[in-house]
């Protein structure tokens, strides 16, 4: 018995790029459907908690849509 199934670790590998792919893409669209903000200038360097807060809740609802497509 093999331990290390290479067919399973490629699909692994693929499907982990696709989803920081897809996550990517969206983050980008979120920051151009937002005209009003420079995401990162406002959390970078203006240290806006309440929106580092509302784009770490997005993120991590992109992260768990892209993880259930993949998924099944």
């Amino acid at each position: 018995m093999e331990l290390i199934n290479i067919k399973v670790l490629v699909s692994t590998f693929l499907y982990a790029g696709v989803g920081i792919i897809v996550f990517w893409v969206a983050f980008l669209l979120i920051d151009k459907l937002t005209p009003a903000y420079d995401l990162w200038r406002e959390i970078v360097r203006e240290r806006n908690l309440p929106l580092a807060i509302l784009v770490a809740s997005m993120c991590l609802g992109i992260s768990i849509i892209v993880a259930a497509a993949i998924h099944g």
